[in-house]
């Protein structure tokens, strides 16, 4: 199976409102692995590598995030970093 990274940026309100907790939930459930973390600019961002169907499944869901959540703009570019994860954490 042919695996993505991407990395990712969430901007809006998604600080106090369980989205990394949410996102890893979200991530374990579609088998993709990496981690999630609250930016100091009030952002969240993290990094998330699986299967192309999976992962870009985990980048829609980041659109809406938890109830409590207001996404304004999700940024996405390809990680061409070579690190290889064999879970999703959140990291502080």
């Amino acid at each position: 199976m042919h695996m993505i990274t991407k990395k990712v940026l969430i901007k809006g309100k998604v600080q106090g409102v369980w989205f990394r907790a949410s996102a890893k939930q979200q991530a374990e459930m579609l088998g993709v692995v990496g981690w999630v973390r609250n930016t100091e600019e009030g952002a969240v961002e993290g990094v998330f590598q699986g299967s192309k169907e999976n992962v870009d499944e985990l980048i829609q869901w980041c659109h809406q995030g938890p109830s409590f959540a207001h996404v304004t703009q999700v940024l996405v570019e390809s990680d061409k970093g070579n690190e290889q994860f064999t879970s999703f954490s959140i990291r502080r």
